[in-house]
């Protein structure tokens, strides 16, 4: 069944992405909420490989500053939350937990070209469906690539574990400061039917 046109338009028609939020705090509840839809996306294998870390504080958001680009410094500081959408490249030990059958752990623990092709595509995947489910419990979203990844994982991964995939703004959008949509690519331009 079609969703109704207000969702349709909630998630992508009126949907734009955030440069500007209000001064409106996020409650943790609706991190919980968007969380919880990302988190039926689907993923190979169900190894959901997305991590999220929140930085709800001025503090924690302070600490990206030397990683972002000019460009993106000014708003995530002002931003209500920063999520670093992360990967988990020992996603696998997970296995045993959300898989239904035995010897998934051991055939990615033993193939790493394989298991980091599986984090790399189901860790975006996990993101992208992210902003979605934020856009459905009444977030707006700033995905940004503008910033240095391995400053950001050294200062929040310094381990290892986990890898910086992407960087999402999220809060309550200011309309005034929005942007127009830019053009998209004609399904013609942008598909093939064979």
């Amino acid at each position: 069944m079609k969703i109704d046109q207000a969702a349709l338009d909630q998630l992508f028609h009126t949907a734009r992405t955030a440069n500007s939020f209000l001064d409106k705090p996020v409650p943790q509840s609706l991190l919980q909420e968007a969380y919880a839809l990302a988190a039926l996306a689907p993923t190979s294998m169900n190894t959901q490989p997305t991590r999220y870390v929140f930085l709800l504080s001025p503090e924690s958001r302070a600490r990206l500053k030397p990683a972002l680009s000019p460009g993106n410094l000014d708003k995530t500081m002002a931003a209500p939350v920063t999520v670093i959408v992360a990967t988990d490249t020992r996603f696998y030990e997970h296995m045993p937990q959300v898989w239904h059958k035995e010897g998934a752990r051991e055939n990615f623990a033993g193939n790493p070209t394989l298991a980091g092709a599986t984090a790399t595509r189901n860790g975006t995947l996990g993101g992208a469906y992210f902003i979605l489910a934020a856009r459905a419990v009444g977030l707006s979203c700033g995905p940004m690539s503008g910033f240095d990844i391995p400053k950001v994982n050294a200062e929040f991964f310094p381990d290892g574990r986990y890898s910086t995939n992407f960087l999402i703004n999220l809060g309550f959008a200011d309309p005034s400061k929005e942007f127009p949509r830019n053009p998209r690519l004609s399904f013609e331009q942008a598909c093939s039917v064979l």
